[in-house]
């Protein structure tokens, strides 16, 4: 029979394995687009006619990175690695200014990093508007998080003041894609929280979750690096702050109602029990777990519990986290890192969570993530396998053809 993908204008990929964003196929299927990289059909390859562009390795849809910080690229190398926590937020608070003319210079590099790494879209931490003229002049799809922080309920108003400003600067360009988000359960007081809360301007939410041990012991105990923390900040939290006899998460559950979706970025310590508080506490809400390993290692030397999370059927989706955090913002690098210390997790898996996973926790699932009909993901080759078809550390990425925003 002949093929009806003869004429000119169509597109035609083929590699060892093709994942579409939920499912590995194994035996030589044709991805089928236009010039302009806009899925036609996914065919058997004695259907799709000649003219086939081979690679080896997998084609997948472009990656979508759930958790960056864009403006703290300037700090690549400037910290330690496995400082701890508390010591890599006193460095990066006593670091994160610089001139414009380096920080601006750094976000266009790792920009185009991550392009040509892959990725086609970021949900993006901004604790101001600095970045916002570099996102504005890249191929990128962006989530902008507007992160508010405060500890003192003091500063509460004057703190979510400064983020709505932000914010209003973010949406007159990304009207649909920017959040107004809590930074962690140990810098937001109750008052702030609320305040966040009552915004309801967000339908997605972000925030870090238990990145530390020390973050649990202070809310349980008020003991650990983080009483350390704000004796350095100058901040006196006696007035206004009890121990709760409830890790972090528990403690502050009750201020994240509104959102109808919530990223818990990092999660190092999260438990089976908190888990289970979480779906008992907001049934209605999509809760995303998002890990961001390398960062993990690289700040405080831990790993996720990623098993724990599977066997609690969590949705997980990637992200790099920050330069001053990660040596490169690259989601092979994240899931090669995953797959050496988690052998057992198939590749499959761990393309989901950063494909079709990332694009619903961003809400784009119906433009990136899968390489369903009518879609523009971007078209990705992973090369340098092992002999099964497992993601090694010498895996690369190209970019067969770039997503939607092109």
């Amino acid at each position: 029979m002949q093929s009806k993908f003869i004429r000119l204008g169509y597109k035609k990929f083929a590699a060892d394995y093709l994942f579409t964003g939920k499912e590995m196929h194994y035996n030589g299927e044709v991805l089928i687009t236009d010039e302009q990289g806009i899925v036609k059909e996914i065919v058997a390859k004695e259907n799709a006619g000649d003219d086939v562009y081979f690679v080896n390795g997998i084609i997948c849809p472009g990656f979508i990175n759930c958790h960056c910080h864009l403006e703290l690229s300037h700090l690549k190398g400037a910290i330690d690695t496995h400082t701890g926590l508390v010591s890599f937020i006193l460095a990066i608070l006593k670091l994160r200014h610089s001139s414009e003319t380096e920080m601006i210079a750094a976000m266009l590099a790792a920009q185009e990093a991550m392009i040509n790494s892959g990725i086609v879209a970021v949900g993006d931490i901004s604790n101001n508007a600095m970045s916002l003229p570099t996102k504005l002049k890249s191929k990128l799809y962006y989530h902008n998080f507007i992160e508010v922080s405060g500890f003192s309920p003091a500063i509460a108003q004057q703190r979510f003041d400064v983020a709505k400003d932000v914010y209003h600067q973010f949406i007159e360009h990304y009207p649909n894609q920017t959040s107004i988000v809590p930074h962690a359960p140990y810098s937001v007081s109750e008052q702030l929280f609320k305040l966040i809360d009552n915004f309801g301007h967000s339908a997605i939410s972000s925030i870090h979750n238990q990145e530390a041990f020390d973050e649990n012991e202070f809310f349980l105990k008020g003991v650990g690096q983080f009483t350390h923390l704000y004796q350095q900040l100058g901040v006196d939290t006696q007035p206004f702050f009890k121990p709760t006899n409830k890790n972090s998460l528990h403690s502050i559950a009750g201020f994240i109602q509104t959102p109808k979706k919530i990223l818990f970025v990092h999660n190092t310590f999260t438990s089976s029990l908190d888990i289970d508080y979480l779906n008992a506490t907001h049934p209605n809400q999509e809760k995303i777990f998002c890990l961001c390993i390398n960062a993990n290692l690289y700040i405080e030397n831990k790993l996720p519990p990623i098993n724990l999370l599977m066997d609690n059927h969590c949705t997980l989706v990637l992200g790099t986290d920050s330069l001053a955090s990660n040596e490169q913002l690259s989601i092979v690098a994240e899931m090669q890192t995953i797959s050496q210390h988690f052998p057992l997790i198939p590749t499959a898996t761990l393309l989901q969570w950063a494909t079709a996973n990332g694009a619903k926790a961003l809400g784009i699932q119906d433009r990136f993530g899968s390489f369903e009909k009518g879609m523009q993901p971007g078209i990705i080759n992973i090369n340098h396998l092992s002999a099964d078809g497992t993601i090694t550390k010498t895996s690369h990425s190209t970019v067969l053809m770039g997503g939607s925003t092109w």
